[in-house]
């Protein structure tokens, strides 16, 4: 069966049911207020670079969290489902299939097919629900943007380039050098 058969519509009214009837064909398909989004499967520096920075997150990670990778699907309401690159959750709010309450932190690895609906689409949307941090990392440079979420809005919490450290409190504290992200 192709893509095309198990997807009937061209709409924005997916829903987080729908996910379940699509195929297992190595994209990723994330639904943003009801809009299906399929990306291609990433590359090998972006694994690169989520493997390392999951690693550097659970080595400082405290007991009541769990940093995890995508692909899991963060589901707020029934018409958005994201897949963040890495995440940081209460290990209470761990669902048996996903997860649906506010993340601690949210993480983005751009890559060329992605990068607008990073720093865009899921910027947005992980603001409007809740999400207390929100990471970019850019591996093309290497580079991380950081934001707080306050008062229903994120804001600048730093930035790094290359060999740069950024030393940061939320979700917890940690220091981050995006040189370190990849095996130069």
């Amino acid at each position: 069966m192709t893509a095309m058969a198990v997807m009937p519509r061209v709409s924005d009214d997916w829903t987080v049911d729908d996910l379940e009837h699509l195929p297992d064909d190595g994209l990723q398909y994330e639904l943003v207020d009801g809009m299906l989004i399929v990306s291609p499967a990433p590359a090998p520096v972006h694994q690169e670079v989520v493997s390392e920075l999951c690693a550097q997150l659970r080595a400082v990670c405290p007991k009541h969290l769990k940093a995890l990778v995508a692909p899991l699907d963060w589901q707020p309401d029934r018409h958005t489902s994201l897949q963040p690159d890495v995440l940081v959750v209460d290990r209470s709010n761990i669902g048996e299939k996903n997860i649906s309450r506010p993340l601690a932190l949210a993480v983005e690895v751009l890559s060329p097919s992605t990068r607008r609906k990073d720093r865009v689409l899921k910027f947005s949307k992980y603001a409007d629900a809740g999400v207390s941090s929100y990471w970019v990392v850019d591996p093309a440079e290497p580079s991380i943007e950081t934001y707080n979420l306050v008062d229903g809005a994120y804001t600048d919490a730093g930035r790094a380039q290359g060999a740069e450290s950024l030393s940061l409190d939320r979700p917890f504290p940690i220091t981050i050098t995006p040189a370190s992200l990849i095996d130069l």
